[in-house]
């Protein structure tokens, strides 16, 4: 059981875990294809068949029960769905929405990276093979001519550039074994059952008082800023798509066109006055692992204008391994932040 702080509304929801495994068709000595990709896939269960992806690592923003809150949930009455069909459900999205991300995203790096190695693998041994073969060549006319070689001969000379031919063919045979690739059906190895913060105040007698207003994102304010990152990618000639409901650890991704590389969006809404700006375990994780594409874009609001800002490589640590989720100065990040630019 995990904890949404998040989250203020009462309805629980499943976190399923899922493995799943991407071959190539290379075989290993015992004739078993090789995996060249695995990791794990998230599907997030609600009332009413509402299925979604959980995201990269939606486990980094939750927290454990403490001991009064254990105690406080024992009265909660599980609501039916929790018990009909969670595993089917979770298979069946995964296999028809996540597996063929995952496959998409593992062929387009095997593909530029088979390109790239049996480009250099022809280069070098077609270099090597017209060589010996002109040696080859070469020293059959001398033999012809009666000036023998005692150190090399044309049938050695032959033999080397023949070996080298059946090289170039063997290698690229492998190298077009690879661009095979074949998804496996994913694998149900575990699950959580997530808790709002919003329930575990409502079972425990506590009212949960509004914050002030400058230290919240709501709804609208987070939906202009959205609109104007959105405009902004445009602008600067990129293909930006909303993602923010899958839990990426970012909102937006922006497509540069031409290149199959994106930039990562996490977009963050903020009154003018507010000290400080939320971000999740997540989203600072996600920042940290693509430190060179993801953007920290944050909109200041003032009655219906965004003033848009982007911070680049905002974050420089981890945060501490029991936090899930860290108060950053807003100030200090505006200082480091431009206007959306390439």
């Amino acid at each position: 059981m995990l904890v949404d702080e998040s989250d203020p509304g009462d309805d629980v929801r499943a976190l399923l875990y899922l493995e799943h495994s991407i071959q190539d068709a290379r075989t290993d000595r015992a004739g078993n294809r090789r995996t060249v990709s695995k990791g794990l896939q998230f599907v997030e269960i609600a009332g009413n068949d509402r299925v979604k992806s959980g995201g990269y690592a939606p486990y980094l923003d939750f927290r454990p029960l403490t001991e009064p809150e254990i105690q406080g949930f024992k009265s909660f009455s599980y609501p039916e769905w929790l018990r009909s069909h969670l595993e089917s459900q979770a298979l069946e999205y995964a296999a028809i929405h996540l597996v063929p991300d995952h496959l998409r995203e593992v062929r387009r790096r095997k593909e530029d990276l088979v390109t790239k190695i049996l480009a250099a693998v022809k280069d070098r041994l077609t270099k090597e093979i017209n060589y010996w073969d002109h040696r080859a060549a070469q020293l059959k006319d001398q033999e012809l001519a009666g000036r023998v070689n005692a150190k090399q001969n044309s049938g050695l000379a032959r033999q080397r550039a023949d070996g080298l031919t059946a090289r170039l063919q063997k290698r690229t045979s492998e190298l077009e074994q690879e661009r095979k690739l074949a998804a496996l059906p994913p694998v149900l190895v575990g699950g959580a059952l997530v808790v709002p913060i919003g329930l575990l105040r409502k079972l425990q007698g506590v009212s949960a008082d509004e914050p002030p207003a400058a230290a919240i994102e709501t709804e609208r304010s987070e939906l202009l800023t959205m609109q104007a990152v959105m405009v902004a990618e445009r602008r600067l000639g990129y293909d930006p798509h909303d993602v923010s409901a899958e839990n990426r650890g970012y909102d937006i991704e922006s497509r540069i066109p031409g290149t199959g590389k994106l930039r990562f969006i996490e977009s963050k809404a903020r009154s003018k006055g507010a000290g400080t700006v939320t971000i999740t375990k997540n989203e600072i994780l996600t920042g940290l692992n693509k430190p060179n594409d993801f953007i920290l874009a944050i909109g200041l609001i003032d009655g219906e204008s965004v003033d848009l800002r982007y911070v680049c490589r905002p974050f420089t640590r981890e945060p501490d391994f029991g936090a899930t989720a860290v108060n950053y100065d807003l100030e200090e990040l505006l200082e480091r932040s431009e206007e959306p630019a390439r």
